[in-house]
């Protein structure tokens, strides 16, 4: 129940709960900074000892504090450590201030944050590099051009967009309101030219 919850994490400790791989769902309560310190890296392996029986496991989901961003709860999943499994992981950009198109003042837009890749437990990354050292202004990367380890597999498409360097703002801004100030001067000019037309014709 939630009153419980609350007295749980009031003494430091996270409740969550171990499934999958046939076994039954099994809840437990762990420490708040001993879950902190092992979930560090994204995708790692932990070993869950619960009354004795130690476990490996994933984990799959938590749920955080809306203000206080603490953890509240975990979820893991069992997982054998011969077998693959897909995980999420956060893509890395490498040399953004370094990018010409960034040092002319374009901005770099990282439109993929998260891939799903297949390995096993043991080999999931902690994330996914990509190089943007070289990115102009107008130019992007697909997720191929991710570096990815041998032994890990991406699931995601690889000709998707993972990031780019977009025009800068304030220059955009400015392109946008040539073009509308062109367009005023062209109707203004086209509707003058209406109004002389008619003149010459009442003469």
């Amino acid at each position: 129940g939630s009153r419980a919850t609350r007295r749980l994490r009031r003494q430091g400790l996270v409740p969550g709960i171990l499934y999958g791989r046939g076994g039954d769902p099994l809840p437990f309560t762990g420490d708040a900074r001993e879950l902190s310190h092992a979930l560090r890296a994204s995708g790692a392996v932990v070993e869950l000892d619960l009354d004795g029986q130690k476990t490996s496991a994933v984990l799959k989901d938590s749920q955080h504090h809306p203000v206080r961003g603490e953890t509240t709860h975990v979820d893991f999943l069992r997982v054998d450590l011969t077998k693959p499994i897909e995980a999420v992981v956060p893509i890395e950009l490498l040399g953004g201030d370094d990018a010409p198109g960034v040092k002319e003042g374009g901005i770099l837009d990282q439109t993929m944050r998260e891939v799903t890749v297949e390995a096993l437990p043991n080999e999931i990354p902690e994330s996914i590099q990509l190089d943007v050292s070289e990115l102009s202004i107008g130019d992007s990367l697909p997720l191929s051009a991710a570096v990815v380890p041998d032994k890990v597999k991406l699931l995601d498409d690889p000709e998707a967009t993972a990031a780019t360097v977009l025009a800068p703002r304030l220059q955009v801004e400015e392109e946008e309101g040539i073009e509308e100030e062109t367009g005023i001067v062209g109707e203004a000019a086209a509707e003058e030219s209406g109004d002389s037309g008619d003149s010459g014709e009442e003469g």
